[in-house]
């Protein structure tokens, strides 16, 4: 089996190095709050000090951090991956949802030091990532997939490969981008359905069956009407406001206006000067029930 460096061991990719760890891979660990990687160390995995170290004659190394920031300190910082010594041809992963400018150098710096990278953003909630049913989205040489696939098969159930390096991220970052429209269109939708008298249980029963239905609509109607956006935090209004200002930055790179996307990111930041940002994404219903015509 290979060693694999796995490193931010947040809400995803502690279910990802779980799965790694027991698929019987030689597992190395970290991330930046320590606490997080005890239990990997009680299941056999080792833990490191620094990214540089966990990346010392990894064969792989997989990252899932927040954002272009945390994936930047952890490949080039002083003591990233690039500091340390991989493999020559080690494959360098970042599952991250990123910039795609940040990827595109990444991925270039990568190469350089002797490493093959692929970007490989994930889909999926966290009981997804621990069930080993995410949905990854790569852009990747062929080759190097082929050399990523007994990996990603321990993590995943569905591969989709978009072509060269960067375009799985430029497909993560366009369906995220409409996932915050239609959370946004939600939103707006059942405040009106509020005002209106009708019944909010009824209403999501109804559309959950209906052309409006999605998987992000369903599920953030149903929270949006229970309230409970404390709770369970899946996705927090903060990260969908970074995934949606990258998947922005993106369409004027490509000359595309995405004045709905624009829409939704005002209304996210309405949600975090509220100081609901680490609420769940469904809190942005509190911004549309306050809302009043211009």
């Amino acid at each position: 089996m290979a060693r694999i460096a796995f490193l931010g061991l947040g809400r995803m990719g502690s279910g990802m190095a779980s799965r790694l760890l027991g698929a019987g891979h030689d597992l190395v660990v970290w991330n930046r709050t320590r606490e997080r990687c005890v239990p990997f160390g009680e299941r056999g995995a080792r833990v490191a000090r620094t990214p540089a170290e966990a990346a010392t004659d990894a064969d792989a190394v997989l990252v899932m951090v927040g954002d272009d920031d945390a994936s930047r300190t952890v490949w080039l910082g002083e003591d990233g991956v690039l500091a340390g010594r991989p493999r020559p041809g080690a494959l360098a992963v970042e599952c991250s949802t990123l910039s795609h400018a940040w990827v595109k150098e990444l991925a270039a710096a990568a190469r350089a030091a002797g490493l093959r990278y692929a970007d490989a953003p994930v889909t999926g909630l966290p009981a997804a990532a621990a069930a080993g049913r995410l949905t990854l989205l790569v852009g990747a040489d062929p080759d190097d997939l082929a050399a990523a696939r007994p990996l990603f098969d321990a993590i995943a159930d569905q591969v989709f490969h978009f072509g060269p390096v960067g375009s799985g991220t430029a497909y993560k970052l366009i369906v995220n981008l409409i996932g915050a429209v239609q959370i946004a269109g939600a939103a707006e939708g059942l405040a009106m359905a509020e005002r209106a008298g009708l019944d909010l249980d009824q209403v999501v029963a109804a559309l959950s069956g209906g052309q409006a239905a999605s998987p992000q609509v369903v599920r953030n109607s149903r929270r949006m009407v229970a309230g409970d956006h404390q709770q369970d935090v899946v996705f927090s209004g903060c990260l969908r406001r970074k995934d949606t200002d990258y998947a922005l930055r993106f369409a004027g790179e490509l000359g595309v206006a995405a004045p709905f996307g624009r829409v939704a990111i005002d209304g996210l930041d309405e949600l975090i000067a509220s100081g609901l940002g680490e609420a769940n994404e469904s809190a942005v219903i509190e911004v549309a029930r306050r809302r009043t015509p211009a």
